[in-house]
């Protein structure tokens, strides 16, 4: 075969078979913890419940688009906790909570919530509510980059176009 004809079937294949999401590795909370400070990497919790739709519409439409979940991959550790589950236990700032304690020493008062944290546990933010995926590339480039350091808030950093460095 000649190389145009190559490259026509190597276009073509990305049309009919698009890349997929990534897959995620889900951690336990402590996990994530330990591992975010071992790779020095920020991690995200996302808080859930079995009966939520928008939970799962998040993880149908935002978590799964391909370029989130290579993001998430690459530059977070994640973790994710029932909210409901009274057995599951997380060890946070030298206390043991199980999950529900947790979720409401958090803040959490729906479903779902996204929290972030330094890689050393502390906690940045949480967003509350179904993000789609575009808006959510934002935030993981906002909190990735460190911007909230900079005590540069979201919507400068929008206004920038995802530029968080001093002008």
């Amino acid at each position: 075969m000649n190389e145009k004809v190559i490259l026509t079937i190597l276009l073509v294949s990305a049309f009919i078979f698009p890349s997929e999401a990534v897959e995620l590795e889900w951690l336990s909370f402590d996990d994530a913890s330990n591992q975010a400070m071992e790779e020095g990497k920020p991690f995200l919790v996302d808080f859930y419940t079995d009966w939520c739709h928008w939970c799962k519409v998040m993880d149908e439409k935002t978590f799964k688009e391909e370029q989130v979940s290579q993001i998430l991959n690459e530059d977070f550790v994640l973790s994710r906790i029932h909210a409901e589950d009274a057995n599951s236990v997380v060890n946070y700032q030298g206390t043991s909570f199980n999950n529900v304690e947790f979720t409401r020493a958090m803040g959490v008062r729906g479903f779902p919530s996204i929290a972030f944290f330094d890689s050393d546990g502390t906690a940045i933010t949480i967003v509350p509510g179904y993000v789609e995926a575009d808006v959510f590339k934002h935030i993981l480039a906002y909190v990735r980059d460190g911007c909230y350091k900079r005590k540069m808030s979201f919507q400068e950093f929008m206004e920038k176009q995802g530029d968080c460095e001093d002008d």
